[in-house]
């Protein structure tokens, strides 16, 4: 069923890619869980929608060239900043960025795809995914971003950790927690912005957050629930594209659904475990 990816060269920056965000989009998803900023990656994703809208517009009026991936990219990392200076704004209500800059990305994204003169065939890969969108460029960016993000969470694990389960020990610690909030929110942009050629900018989110439910179930420790996250990011990345490609779908919905499948399959064999335990209890109480 890999012979097609292997054999053609699209279909390898594809598959490649998709490996590449099955890795950083749940090991950034841990941490986005754990500090329960889940919606984020929605606000951010449809600025990111805006960015590759303006892309089009101006690729389409004024002919720049300018590649949506990187206007994509460019409008995800500005608003992932804006996030943080509002809930620097809004000290005691600070989820109350997460929904201004979603409308905000939302009510730009209509604007530029109307001035683009609607949805066309770019968009709508942009919007669900491609299997055949990937370019050479994209694959060797997408990996420079995977590479600096593996590197950061690398380089400040201690200080992500600490800040995500207990901010006023971290700052107390000596942590500069307003400079590592905007690394990760800037950090959560990149990853979004990098997964949309294969998930969907409308369903990158999903991939940053179901396999870490999943794996929540399984994990006895934050390591251990990096771990599963990857590794059934990696099953629904890989499921989901073959899928995608024998049945002419869209991957960022197969690939949704496999994370949902994982979840669901998760949740079923926690629930039955738990039983069982409780069965065997009481038997050995009687």
């Amino acid at each position: 069923m890999l012979a097609d990816f292997l054999e053609y060269d699209f279909l390898r920056h594809t598959f490649l890619t998709g490996l590449l965000i099955g890795i950083i989009a749940p090991l950034l998803g841990t941490f986005i869980v754990v500090r329960r900023l889940s919606l984020i990656a929605d606000a951010l994703s449809h600025v990111t929608l805006a960015g590759i809208a303006f892309g089009l517009f101006m690729d389409k009026k004024f002919a720049l060239g300018i590649a949506p991936l990187y206007s994509g990219m460019g409008f995800s990392v500005l608003g992932s900043i804006v996030i943080e200076k509002l809930r620097r704004v809004y000290n005691a209500f600070q989820e109350l960025a997460i929904p201004i800059i979603l409308s905000g990305g939302v009510g730009l994204s209509v604007i530029f795809i109307a001035l683009a003169n609607g949805f066309n065939t770019d968009l709508f890969n942009y919007l669900f995914g491609s299997v055949s969108a990937v370019s050479r460029t994209d694959f060797y960016s997408i990996l420079g971003i995977s590479v600096i993000i593996i590197l950061v969470i690398r380089l400040f694990y201690k200080e992500l950790v600490t800040l995500s389960f207990d901010e006023e020990h971290a700052i107390v610690s000596g942590i500069h927690a307003k400079r590592i909030h905007l690394l990760f929110i800037v950090l959560t942009a990149l990853v979004i912005a990098a997964s949309i050629r294969v998930v969907g900018v409308l369903l990158v989110s999903a991939l940053m957050t179901l396999p870490v439910a999943a794996g929540m179930r399984f994990a006895r420790g934050f390591k251990q629930m990096i771990i599963f996250s990857v590794v059934f990011g990696e099953l629904a990345v890989i499921i989901g594209l073959i899928a995608g490609y024998y049945f002419s779908i869209p991957p960022g919905g197969t690939i949704v659904m496999v994370s949902i499948a994982i979840l669901l399959v998760s949740i079923g064999l926690k629930t039955t475990s738990r039983k069982r335990r409780l069965t065997h209890g009481t038997e050995r109480g009687h």
